[in-house]
């Protein structure tokens, strides 16, 4: 929606009406004030008129500036008292969010998550029955322990590749897998921002409240029977309900490896693609080495699997001298047609798209790059057979660019002497050209590519210290921000993540957006404006059961996060709720904690981050999400409220 729509211009003069009215309703000076924040804060976040972040650092510097110039706007005291007004940047709630996506960085970089999306992929089968609760649940899981969104990212390109090994759909498997990343950050008090950030806020709550309605703070487990109930929940749903909410696909599925080659396609302008063929056993090709047909048929093999377990592809894995057996399957970059006669004159099986080499030649893990050769490398006057240059070095030369004038596969190319200047255009590993960075025979050109470095020996300090977290929570009564960055600090001091990897882990737009809010819920409380709303909406529902109040206040929640972050909606209804249940003589504690869990329950828009993350990939239109999610808000409300009067 653009900042200066007519919807937005009018939507303002609502809001703004909105407080007028309500400045003449209330009691006092405080409380008329915060109201007018209030609907200024949920206005940034329902229009986005600025970002998040900003409307929160917003709010902030605007309590600041009341609280500092207080007299001046007829109030008995500050708001938020000055010294308090930045402590949110070292709150539990926020060490504790910033220690989680470190953790969480820390054992991806391990490889640990890639090992268990392997696993996934053999245990799981073809069927859509089948991979839909494997991954879902594996995401569940894991999303309980580090941020959903998290969860949701690393296993994106897992999905992706699911889809095309199973040829389901990306659309049928990406929303389960998104919903679930969501409902699994409810097993845990550290798996959801709202859920690390609650125990702050009821201490807060405390301040303001009598002896007799103090409230103790949630442990570590107390949601999870909720969360997993949950969690199946929502699996159950999309397994007997998915093949009738779940779309179709609204693009033709394209694997990662097209993606690299489009890629190619684009910047080199050479007509190339990547293909998969398989040699049959009465092929001509059978007991031929690579050398002794690439040229002549202007192919360039970049991957070969002989039997089930020998893959080659990359350095010291690949080279020319590879014979071929019967049922070998072959990676190609070659011209379409030259592709067409490869396969006709020698009978082979085309695939219709990447099966075997859809993890390995994925555009995460592989793609085209220019290098070139500088004055003084060793290289010049050699060809690239001369130092083998795909085994030696991971670089299967397509193209050499000299003089203005590309050559391609079919000219010779690897048998032209290198001289200095030469670009040679490239399918390589982007671990294998990291490498090369440091080789002093090569210039590295392409620098936009994946530099991800795994450190798969450091698997065992990353379980350690991620142990260590763990047993600090449960079994000590050490804060859980002390706990968490424990862990993360142990994975940073051993290597198992660099500072500059963690501090990019961490995503600082929430960061501030959290700290900035949490001044507002404490003036949202000590002013008075809580009890009085609570007061009010008490007035209004007159005598309805404590149940029915409780969801109320969760399907407010619900309706509060669709338009604003579940953070947002969740600092500004636990003091509401808190005030709500201590009139109505329900457990405060229970009532913060509904809002806490409701504040996930973000399925009918792709405003969660998870939605937004997934959207794209898989060709999600807004009415997908209103489709599957609407029925999935009301099975969240219906398990929610269930559980949490059963257990609570």
């Amino acid at each position: 929606m653009s900042k200066t729509s007519p919807k937005v211009f009018i939507a303002a003069l609502l809001f703004l009406a909105l407080g007028v009215a309500a400045a003449y309703a209330v009691p006092s000076a405080e409380i008329a004030i915060v109201l007018g924040i209030l609907l200024l804060t949920v206005f940034l976040f329902a229009f986005e008129v600025v970002g998040v972040d900003v409307a929160g650092v917003s709010v902030m510097v605007i309590l600041g500036l009341l609280s500092s110039f207080n007299g001046l706007f007829g109030l008995s005291q500050p708001l938020v008292p000055t010294g308090d007004l930045f402590r949110g940047f070292s709150s539990n709630a926020v060490m504790s969010i910033v220690a989680v996506m470190i953790i969480g960085a820390g054992l991806d970089k391990t490889g640990l998550m890639s090992r268990v999306a392997a696993t996934i992929l053999k245990l799981a089968g073809r069927t859509e029955a089948r991979v839909i609760p494997a991954i879902s649940g594996t995401v569940g899981v894991i999303s309980s322990f580090m941020q959903n969104v998290g969860a949701a990212a690393l296993f994106l390109p897992v999905v992706s590749r699911i889809a095309a090994r199973t040829g389901l759909p990306m659309s049928r498997l990406l929303m389960p897998m998104g919903f679930c990343a969501i409902l699994g950050g409810t097993i845990t008090m550290v798996g959801s921002s709202p859920l690390i950030l609650l125990n702050d806020l009821i201490l807060t709550s405390n301040k303001g409240l009598a002896p007799e309605h103090q409230m103790a703070t949630w442990s570590l487990f107390s949601v999870t029977p909720i969360g997993l109930a949950l969690l199946a929940g929502g699996i159950a749903y999309f397994v007997l309900a998915g093949r009738f909410v779940l779309p179709s696909g609204h693009q033709e599925h394209i694997t990662e490896g097209a993606n690299a080659m489009q890629y190619f396609q684009d910047v080199y302008g050479l007509d190339y693609g990547l293909f998969e063929v398989v040699v049959p056993p009465g092929s001509p090709l059978v007991g031929q080495q690579l050398d002794g047909f690439e040229h002549e048929q202007r192919v360039r093999v970049i991957g070969v699997l002989r039997g089930a377990e020998d893959l080659r592809v990359g350095p010291s894995g690949l080279a020319r001298d590879i014979g071929l057996e019967p049922y070998s399957v072959l990676g190609i970059l070659a011209a379409p047609d030259a592709l067409a006669a490869f396969v006709a004159n020698n009978g082979l099986q085309l695939r219709d798209e990447l099966v075997t080499f859809a993890e390995v030649l994925a555009a995460t893990k592989a793609g085209i790059a220019e290098v070139v050769i500088p004055p003084g490398s060793e290289l010049i006057g050699k060809s690239a057979r001369d130092v083998w240059l795909r085994k030696t070095y991971g670089l299967a030369m397509v193209a050499l660019h000299r003089g203005g004038r590309t050559l391609r596969e079919g000219e010779g190319i690897r048998n032209m002497p290198f001289q200095a200047g030469d670009a040679l255009i490239v399918h390589t590993a982007w671990e294998s050209l990291a490498h090369l960075e440091k080789d002093r025979n090569f210039v590295i050109i392409t620098t936009e590519y994946p530099h991800e470095e795994l450190r798969p020996h450091k698997v065992g300090a990353a379980l350690l210290f991620f142990a260590v977290a763990l047993g600090l929570i449960l079994f000590t009564d050490i804060r859980l921000s002390i706990a968490l960055m424990t862990g993360a600090l142990g994975m940073i001091l051993t290597g198992v993540i660099r500072i500059e990897e963690a501090y990019q882990a961490v995503s600082w737009k929430s960061v501030f957006l959290l700290a900035s809010l949490i001044p507002l819920g404490l003036a949202v409380e000590t002013s008075g404006t809580a009890a009085w709303i609570a007061e009010q909406t008490l007035t209004l529902l007159g005598g309805v059961p404590i149940w029915a109040l409780q969801l109320v206040i969760a399907i407010l929640a619900t309706a509060f996060t669709l338009v604003m972050s579940n953070v947002g909606a969740t600092v500004l209804l636990v003091p509401l709720a808190v005030n709500i249940a201590i009139d109505a003589g329900a457990n405060p504690a229970v009532f913060a904690l509904t809002v806490a869990l409701a504040t996930s329950n973000s399925f009918f828009l792709p405003t969660h981050q998870v939605n937004a993350l997934i959207m794209g990939p898989a060709g999600y239109r807004v009415a997908d999400f209103m489709k599957a999610g609407g029925i999935m808000t009301v099975l969240f409300l219906a398990i929610m409220m269930v559980m949490l009067n059963l257990i609570h």
